[in-house]
């Protein structure tokens, strides 16, 4: 049974409440998208190499993933695995931090993001996980702590439950999108399509400007009454989107969105940390966290009051204590 730590805001918070403030961003949409499924997705690493500097491992499928290794080879290692649609990049302020501590820290670009190979297919969970496996198995990384945030999340809980048992010895999921986003018959609390088909449209009409207006409002709570928007983060936030490609960005909707991950969840045994922010807009706490934290057999909930979705970057040194007293408990 999870322990709960939770907030006041919980009981009220519902998914279908914080829509509206979300479409505000994403209003009068209605192209679908056509989500390009991978023939194979087993993308066992078959090369690692130099590209000016930064290191990649090539797929099974020819895939190049980008990924940043820092800290001693032989400390414990942990993965970091980034949101939709952004970069390595978003996890600076993590990665420097639990460097410090003596970790070793990884993160890598999910294929189609940030500097990884801009391929046409294989932008599915299934191919996510795959080529973190892939990825996992190169460095041999054993006994790691995977931490996942937003779409991250869903690929790091798809990764611990089909490929990473031997391999992993905690599990963090933060504003993670599981068990599953779109509303259905069995997840009544979940977002309608058209919430999803209105992300796609704004993608493809005019992608610039989107990701300016999510960063600058809901991602980060910028809208929010008595925010402090930071000009910085509104940037960086953009500059990592931008790097990475429009169709792999496309398609990973679908992904983080209709991917259901009960049965993942149900079958991870590591401890588990799910920590999320209350007034989330991206990924609404009501129909999330609590959720996952049932499902999983060894897990810890924490619900920190009022912080948005991208609480890792607004409040690093609060997710970071939080974190770093789940490591090394």
């Amino acid at each position: 049974m999870p322990l709960i730590t939770s907030v006041s805001r919980l009981a009220s918070t519902s998914r279908r409440n914080i829509l509206a403030t979300t479409l505000l961003y994403t209003a009068s949409l209605t192209v679908r998208s056509t989500s390009a499924v991978g023939r194979d997705a087993k993308s066992t690493a078959l090369s690692i190499g130099k590209n000016d500097g930064a290191a990649f491992v090539t797929t099974s499928d020819g895939v190049q993933i980008f990924y940043k290794d820092w800290g001693p080879k032989s400390a414990q290692p942990i993965v970091f695995h980034h949101g939709w649609p952004l970069s390595a990049d978003d996890w600076d302020a993590q990665m420097l931090f639990f460097l410090g501590k003596g970790f070793r820290v990884i993160a890598h670009d999910r294929r189609g993001h940030g500097r990884s190979g801009q391929v046409s297919d294989g932008h599915d969970m299934d191919h996510y996980a795959a080529d973190v496996a892939a990825l996992a198995q190169h460095l041999d990384l054993r006994n790691a702590i995977h931490v996942g945030h937003s779409t991250g999340g869903g690929e790091a809980t798809r990764y611990v439950a089909r490929h990473g048992r031997e391999r992993v010895a905690k599990l963090v999921l933060i504003g993670a999108v599981p068990p599953l986003m779109l509303k259905t018959e069995s997840n009544p609390g979940g977002l309608p399509l058209d919430a999803f088909d209105g992300l796609r449209r704004r993608l493809a009409t005019n992608r610039s400007q989107f990701y300016f207006e999510f960063a600058s409002g809901p991602f980060y709570g910028y809208n929010r009454p008595g925010a402090e928007p930071s000009q910085a983060v509104i940037w960086n936030w953009w500059r990592q989107a931008m790097t990475g490609s429009s169709k792999a960005h496309h398609d990973g909707i679908k992904a983080f969105s209709e991917t259901d991950f009960s049965e993942d969840l149900k079958s991870i045994a590591v401890p588990t940390l799910v920590l999320h922010g209350g007034d989330d807009q991206i990924v609404p706490v009501a129909d999330s966290a609590p959720l996952s934290a049932r499902l999983l057999k060894h897990s810890t909930l924490k619900i920190y009051d009022l912080l948005p979705h991208g609480l890792c970057t607004t409040h690093p040194d609060l997710v970071n204590a939080d974190l770093l007293r789940f490591v090394t408990a």
